[in-house]
């Protein structure tokens, strides 16, 4: 559906996320869906006439009409709006909808080349520094903070992550640790999945923050408050680290499936969330599910992919035979021109040969679960993955 913009209306939008990204051109609407696909929490508004064909399945929202009429319903929805639309334009239509700065939405502002991400509007009350921060590493931009003082020395809990897709539970907990955090106190990052590199500042990091790879080590240091970044469920001895924390969630979970043709989205989603429970791990934390090129019009995992927004890759029967497997099958050779799917499709997309589950057969469906390694990553390399 297509929101028509008029003078003097305020339009109707779906609020999903805390931050909305807006374009208008060509390349704005590429740097919006990249943007989008990368960091969590958005949603995205651009133009019909850019239309896709897959805006819909990914919940975008399109508008024809001055851009202009769009701003009255987008300021008071949104925590943080990301504009690419050139600085003196944005400047003026947002004018009107000042209020206060307290309560003014954090406004950034990318070019139209993607090339600099600039703190507009509530930069420091209203968040768009650190979300400036975020955006410019998210897309390997310079952020451009113009505020006398760019008091962003530390985390923002709230943004942690973002970047890379993470996705925060605990909640309730979001204000006092970032208070902890704000205050200086003894903070501890206890990170045992997801991308280590989540540092954007050139500065080093604050003395008060202590990085951890173990809930134990962390625990160990007596911190007042906690960021915990793993993809596992946690047991209920571990679960009292929390008591002034927030856990988030990294995208490092990857899901290979095969099953019949025309099998359910129920059967598929049930066999993928009683492994997960199996395995102990966090639904939130997956990224992707793989399969072989045949299946990439099954309706069912087309459903279940579409419903939680992962990545649906395929593979040809080609490039899964390229992979070493426990146990090949002439069976599924014979049906498919490969030798196995979702045990090989899993290890092309991670590019590991471990596996934390290698094959199971439930019903109608095969899976086969990994994880994404980033232990070769730079701990604390300024932006970028």
């Amino acid at each position: 559906m297509t929101i028509s913009l008029e003078e003097g209306v305020i339009p109707v939008i779906r609020q999903q996320n805390d931050y909305a990204i807006v374009a208008i051109t060509k390349h704005g609407v590429e740097i919006a869906r990249k943007l989008n696909e990368q960091m969590s929490g958005t949603d995205v508004y651009y133009m019909s006439k850019f239309v896709k064909g897959d805006e819909e399945q990914r919940s975008i929202q399109m508008f024809e009409g001055s851009v202009r009429l769009l701003f009255p319903a987008l300021f008071p929805a949104y925590q943080g709006l990301i504009i690419i639309i050139s600085l003196g334009a944005v400047v003026r239509m947002i004018a009107p909808l000042l209020k206060d700065k307290k309560k003014d939405p954090g406004v950034v502002v990318i070019d139209d080349n993607g090339e600099h991400v600039i703190s507009v509007l509530s930069g420091h009350l209203g968040g768009a520094n650190e979300l400036t921060h975020e955006v410019a590493a998210a897309i390997h931009a310079r952020a451009v903070i113009t505020t006398a003082s760019d008091v962003q020395k530390t985390i923002p809990v709230d943004l942690f992550g973002r970047r890379f897709g993470w996705v925060w539970e605990s909640a309730d907990k979001l204000t006092p640790v970032s208070a902890a955090v704000v205050n200086e106190e003894r903070i501890a990052v206890i990170q045992e999945s997801g991308e280590p590199n989540w540092w954007t500042h050139e500065r080093p990091i604050p003395a008060n923050i202590r990085r951890f790879t173990s809930i134990s080590e962390g625990r160990a240091s007596e911190p007042n408050a906690v960021l915990l970044i793993t993809h596992r469920l946690l047991g209920l001895e571990e679960e009292s680290i929390l008591t002034n924390g927030v856990l988030y969630r990294p995208k490092v979970i990857i899901l290979g499936i095969g099953c019949n043709r025309g099998t359910s989205a129920d059967e598929i989603e049930q066999v993928i969330q009683l492994t997960l429970e199996e395995l102990s791990f966090s639904i939130r934390s997956v990224k992707a599910v793989c399969t072989i090129d045949l299946k990439k019009d099954e309706l069912g995992l087309l459903e279940v992919t579409r419903n939680h927004g992962w990545e649906f890759i395929t593979y040809t029967p080609e490039e899964l035979n390229t992979v070493t497997v426990e146990a090949p099958s002439e069976t599924v050779y014979q049906f498919t021109g490969a030798y196995a799917v979702s045990e090989p499709a899993v290890k092309l997309y991670t590019g590991q040969d471990k596996l934390a589950l290698v094959k199971k057969k439930s019903g109608n469906v095969t899976i086969s679960v990994g994880l994404l390694d980033f232990t070769g990553s730079a701990p604390f390399e300024r932006g970028g993955l």
